[in-house]
């Protein structure tokens, strides 16, 4: 907890919000990057430290957004301050985990993604003379885990 709430850590969570174009999306409470940004340093600081001593994210705001099939795809929206605080716990978290996932893991991880996915596949199937390529999408995942195993492992 030190180095999430670390002085540096909490500005430099602050500066990855800002400069990413979600920072002015709105959430429950319709406050944006532009809103935390008034705030002096000291105050903001102060705020995510307290917020965390006993931390309960706000509500999540729900929209549906439209998918290339036709069909709505269902999207949570956290508030401003909800996400500066995922961003502290993000920045210390993901280089310590990043450590211990399997190399060829491609989903939601930084710096990798669908091709460097495909382009594995197709290096295993022609090293391989492999013939299929199964893809699965566990859907709503996260929805029915057990969350106390899956905080175990982590």
């Amino acid at each position: 907890m030190q180095y999430i709430t670390s002085r540096e850590n909490i500005l430099l969570a602050y500066r990855n919000i800002k400069k990413n174009r979600g920072s002015k999306t709105k959430g429950v409470n319709q406050s944006t990057i532009l809103s935390v940004a008034g705030e002096n340093p000291k105050v903001l600081i102060s705020y995510v430290r307290n917020r965390l001593d006993w931390f309960t994210p706000h509500p999540v705001r729900r929209v549906e957004i439209p998918k290339p099939n036709g069909g709505m795809r269902p999207l949570g929206i956290p508030t401003i301050e909800d996400r500066l605080i995922q961003q502290c716990i993000l920045q210390v978290l993901e280089p310590i985990c990043e450590a211990k996932f399997y190399a060829h893991s491609y989903g939601f991880r930084p710096n990798r993604g669908t091709r460097d996915a495909i382009a594995r596949a197709n290096f295993l199937t022609s090293r391989n003379n492999f013939q299929f390529v199964v893809d699965i999408d566990i859907k709503g995942f996260f929805d029915h885990v057990n969350h106390a195993k899956l905080l175990k492992q982590i």
